[in-house]
């Protein structure tokens, strides 16, 4: 049972004696971010798309100037294009009652970190862990596939989420595993939901606390949203339901979807991976997968949608790097990467220049890759 190893998993990090949450003062390292060379304003609003709002819950956006050291700041709309927040929107708002804010950190296999003990040592204060592997389809050996929506529902219901609230997503590495839970709450009909710009490095780099707790509300809700997904997927009844799905087709690609778009070229193909996975210059990290392409699809690795501090790129920068590859945000784009975790990036980026409505592949190349008659290109 997936309740059962994520307990196990807690149990195996007991060097990490914590009864309560601590408040702990991150330093600030002037040598890996210097905030004189950065963008002082993260969020802002576009004459394009002001007249543009999403329905409901509409967080206030902290606009900071810089005034010498201090920062001064004004309130004002966020245009409905925009899928981020900067840490210091965040840490003004953190506290309104109807914000949540969720660490869904996630790292490739062969990194070797773990997810839920990092967690532990330090969040953003009040941060639910969301689990990317625990919180998906359990009828496939795919990893962290979609899961189903009443499996998602129930899920999200046992982490305490409701339809009102606003979710500020973050992970460990900046912009990296947070894009594909901002993507899996708007495919199950959640638009009140922002990635956290800088993720966490840029949180600690800001001299913003962290909590540190090994036990707790958070750690028993992530093991309820384990529990809750495997009893979905059994057949048994769940607990109290506080959010309701309403799936959006649209935004989710099969593979015969792509195999069918290899003969009719309805929509541009994105693949989000490194140029040498892509060319099959490089091995695929998972074993049994062919390297190499989907014929005709093109390559933009997903750090070109970041800067150094892993913050996403304005628009004019990112519309620069999508020209590059002659890829035309006035038609059809999808997008697909490894396992349907960076190609979320791609998709993140286009939301900022006002493409809503970029699907993901969600099995993505370790489907693609493994299924014996799918054609495969390589340069």
């Amino acid at each position: 049972m997936a309740a059962a190893a994520f307990t196990r998993t807690l149990l195996g990090h007991r060097f990490i004696h914590c009864s309560q949450s601590l408040s702990l003062k991150i330093q600030t390292f002037p040598s890996l971010f210097n905030y004189s060379q950065k963008r002082p304003f993260y969020i802002r609003a576009d004459p394009v798309h002001t007249s543009h709002r999403t329905s409901g819950w509409v967080p206030r956006v902290i606009a900071s100037t810089m005034v010498g050291t201090k920062a001064s700041y004004s309130t004002q709309s966020l245009p409905a294009n925009e899928p981020v927040v900067s840490v210091d929107w965040l840490h003004a708002n953190l506290r309104e009652p109807d914000l949540k804010v969720l660490d869904a950190s996630w790292y490739m296999p062969d990194e070797q970190r773990n997810p839920i003990q990092e967690y532990q040592v330090a969040h953003i204060p009040g941060a639910l862990f969301f689990d990317v592997d625990g919180i998906s389809d359990r009828s496939t050996n795919l990893p962290h596939m979609l899961p189903s929506e009443e499996a998602f529902s129930a899920a999200v219901s046992a982490l305490g989420i409701e339809n009102k609230d606003g979710l500020v997503v973050y992970d460990g590495k900046g912009i990296f595993s947070a894009a594909r839970v901002w993507w899996m709450f708007r495919v199950f009909g959640h638009e009140k939901v922002w990635v956290l710009d800088g993720g966490l490095p840029r949180w600690r780099a800001s001299g913003y606390d962290v909590e540190s707790s090994a036990s707790g509300d958070a750690i028993l809700k992530a093991s309820a949203a384990s529990e809750a997904i495997e009893k979905v997927y059994h057949g048994q009844a769940v607990g109290p339901i506080t959010f309701q799905t309403k799936f959006q087709l649209h935004l989710v690609w099969t593979l015969e979807q792509v195999k069918k778009n290899i003969e009719d070229r309805t929509h541009q193909h994105i693949d989000a991976r490194s140029k040498a996975r892509f060319d099959g210059a490089a091995p695929e990290p998972r074993k049994g997968i062919r390297s190499g392409h989907v014929p005709g699809s093109k390559c933009i690795p997903f750090p070109q949608m970041l800067d150094a501090s892993q913050t996403l790129l304005p628009a004019d920068e990112l519309k620069k790097r999508f020209d590059q590859e002659g890829i035309s945000l006035e038609s059809p784009v999808f997008t697909s990467c490894g396992t349907g975790v960076t190609a979320c990036i791609l998709a993140l980026g286009m939301h900022r220049l006002g493409k809503q409505d970029v699907p993901v592949y969600d099995g993505s190349w370790t489907e693609w890759g493994a299924h014996p008659d799918t054609p495969v290109d390589t340069s």
